[in-house]
């Protein structure tokens, strides 16, 4: 089963590759992490998608929390959230093809954010499974090279993941 954490931590070097490694000694797959700046500039949050079966999860929180630099775990999954993901995509194009490019671009809601002779970079922002259609789509053109995020996700219920239970 998929998972998603939002982990709070302390902002200090090397918390990021210490809850990296715990996870990954627990034999979890880590799918996403991402590490940003809170609302508190001493705070921040990690988020992680891992694939495992709840009991592992259980473990691997255990010993999260039990880590000097964590401040709180919450476990997203069970909730309705809001989950995010940036894509770059260069793809060819063409003088011939760039109309059709610009049409999936619009269909898409993203942007064209670099254009040269030979190529241009498209921003996507949205769902995994947006990206995913679009890079299917953007193929029959040739994607000369992609990056992605790892995920963002904020819980949808009113409070903030510092105050939950």
């Amino acid at each position: 089963m998929r998972h998603t954490i939002a982990v709070l931590v302390e902002n200090r070097p090397g918390v990021l590759v210490h809850i990296a490694g715990l996870i990954a000694r627990r034999a979890f797959n880590i799918e996403s992490i991402t590490a940003g700046y809170t609302e508190e500039a001493d705070v921040t949050r990690i988020t992680i998608v891992v694939e495992g079966d709840n009991r592992n999860l259980e473990q691997v929180v255990n010993q999260l929390s039990k880590l000097v630099d964590v401040i709180k775990i919450v476990e997203l999954t069970a909730e309705p959230l809001i989950e995010r993901e940036l894509a770059l995509i260069k793809v060819k194009a063409r003088p011939e093809t760039r109309s059709d490019i610009v049409d999936i671009v619009e269909i898409f809601r993203a942007k064209i954010v670099d254009v040269n002779r030979e190529t241009m970079v498209i921003e996507l922002t949205g769902e995994e499974t947006k990206i995913d259609a679009l890079c299917e789509v953007l193929a029959d053109h040739g994607i000369v090279e992609m990056v992605r995020t790892g995920k963002v996700a904020l819980s949808r219920k009113p409070g903030a993941a510092k105050d939950s239970e």
